[in-house]
Formats: C-alpha cells, structure tokens, sequence
C-alpha cells in the first residue's frame, strides 16, 4: 500500500510499536499501512460516521487484519479508554475540532502519550490549545499535497502551560527546520499577514498585533 504525501508525513512520525489510534480514520489507509510496514502490532480506527468506518472494514478486510484492527463508532475520542492506545493521529479536521477533543479528554494528560496532528485550518489555535493545557509540541513538519502546504504537528504532555505569544502560535516549531518545505510554509505565512495587516492599517484599525507576526514570521525568514 502507498500513502499520499500527507499520510506519510504522518507515518514517519509513529513510533515502532506503539499501540496506534487513528481518529476520523475513513479508509484506514494509515493503521494498514503501519501495520503491513510492521511500524505497529494493533490499531484502533474510529470513526464518527458509519459509512467512512465500513471503508475502513472493507481496506481492513482486503489485507487480512481483521485480528489487528478494532473498527469503533465515535465522536473524536469519546469511545476511547484511558491507557488502550499511546500513539494517537487525528488528521484531515480543522483545528478547532481537533483542539474540542483534547480539551474533552483528561486523560490525554499523559507523559507516554505521543499526538501527531495534521490540522487543514487553524493550525494557531490548535498550538495555542496544546501551550496552554500542558504539552509541549516536540517538532512540527511541513508536507506539499497537490499543490497544498500541511502541517504536521507531534506533541507530549509534560504539565508546563507555557506563556506564548500569537506569533508563537502562528509559527510554531516550524522555525526550527531548514528544509524547503518548512521555508515555503513561512513564506506562506509571510504573505497572509502582511496582507492582513495592510487591510487593518487600511480601515484604521489596530494593527500593532498582526505586524508583530509579520516581524516575526521575518526574523525566522532570515535565520
């Protein structure tokens, strides 16, 4: 089986023998993946809806892992237990969904824990999320998709609420990388603030905040 170039992203950032839970999981592509790749030994795949999760039965199904997947029904991770899984993807949702479901699960509050998030919006508010109720994001990843910049986010707890500013939450860990991806996900950034602040300048409204951003996102450009 071959992923797409999100998927993989997300792949590369599983660790090996990880109990693995994929939320939203539609086709299971990615526990398959994993578990043909033997990257996993066991995989839950949920789903809110039913349609997506008898896809996901049917991929399961067609390379024989019926004994390694448990397909679940459930409304982001609400019919999950504490301590059945300690490698949890959610990718494909906004930012603020995947940010409601882990303000709505104590027990993620786990050092052995690993989150590996891919957010198609609002990624700063899924950061700001993560800052304040005590994890800590480990390193971030850029990947292109059909002409499309993703992020990848991996993150612990570790119980330190951190003190950020929103430009923190707009570039996250990504000013740490060198890659190509990682520049054009900046440059990318570059352009939407500095568009949003010449419209604030424009209608007189207060735009000392978004410039910041823009210094900012610039000061990382140049490092």
């Amino acid at each position: 089986m071959l992923l797409d170039s999100r998927l993989s992203a997300v792949a590369d950032f599983v660790r090996d023998g990880s109990r693995f839970a994929d939320v939203g999981t539609d086709h299971a592509y990615l526990p398959v993946y994993l578990l043909l790749n033997g990257k996993i030994e066991y995989a839950v795949c949920s789903d809110l809806r039913k349609g997506p999760l008898k896809n996901a039965e049917e991929t399961v199904k067609k390379y024989g892992l019926e004994s390694k997947v448990d397909l679940r029904l459930s409304d982001g991770l609400n019919g999950y237990r504490g301590g059945e899984v300690n490698e949890i993807a959610v990718a494909g949702m906004g930012g603020l969904l995947i940010s409601r479901f882990i303000e709505s699960t104590p027990w993620l509050k786990n050092q052995d824990i690993h989150l590996i998030l891919q957010p198609m919006t609002h990624a700063e508010n899924l950061r700001k999320t993560l800052y304040l109720n005590g994890f800590f994001i480990e390193k971030e990843a850029a990947v292109k998709e059909n002409g499309k910049l993703y992020i990848i986010i991996s993150a612990y707890f570790n119980g330190v609420t951190q003190n950020v500013t929103t430009a923190d939450c707009v570039i996250g860990e990504i000013r740490k990388n060198s890659d190509a991806l990682s520049r054009e996900y900046l440059e990318s950034l570059l352009k939407k603030y500095t568009v949003k602040c010449e419209m604030l300048k424009n209608a007189k409204k207060d735009f000392i905040e978004t410039e910041s951003i823009v210094k900012e996102i610039e000061k990382c450009l140049k490092q």
